[in-house]
């Protein structure tokens, strides 16, 4: 629990900066720390989803992850809930070991599969992802509403073997 406001600020912050080109300026000003602090303190607390979190010395990033949450999902599928890294450690080695430890415990918990959804025009992440093995599900595109931006999403998925 002590790593809450920790968490709340990478997310806030990678939130802010990966979405700076995609998103209007008031959508991005809209997510502050404190509401997002309370929003994984209580998802800590219930345990759903799991975080693994990368410190140096401080909190860095983090993966939250589990079952997914489509309705047409099987439930050997998994999926990477958010990963975020402080946006100075961008490019420097932390998401991509977040990632594999997520990928470890969902192979684990069963799953032999794993998805994610990522904003279309998100190109950095399209990359990341797509260095990792996910590849974007055809015909996958939805329209999400992000505090009244509409947004496209577009699902990756990986074969876990």
């Amino acid at each position: 629990m002590e790593d809450c406001p920790a968490i709340a600020e990478v997310n806030v912050r990678a939130w802010q900066q990966a979405y700076a080109h995609i998103l209007p300026a008031e959508v991005l000003a809209a997510r502050t720390v404190a509401p997002t602090e309370a929003f994984w303190r209580r998802k800590l607390e219930e345990g759903v989803p799991p975080v693994l979190v990368a410190r140096d010395p401080e909190v860095v990033g983090f993966v939250a992850f589990g079952s997914s949450r489509d309705p047409d999902a099987a439930p050997s599928c998994g999926e990477i809930w958010a990963i975020y890294v402080a946006p100075a450690r961008w490019g420097k080695g932390v998401g991509r070991p977040l990632c594999l430890a997520a990928l470890v415990e969902l192979r684990t918990r069963g799953c032999n599969r794993v998805t994610l959804w990522v904003l279309a025009e998100n190109h950095r992440a399209l990359r990341f992802y797509r260095s990792l093995g996910f590849e974007v599900e055809l015909d996958s595109e939805r329209e999400v509403d992000v505090n009244g931006a509409p947004i496209r999403e577009v699902r990756c998925s990986l074969p876990l073997a």
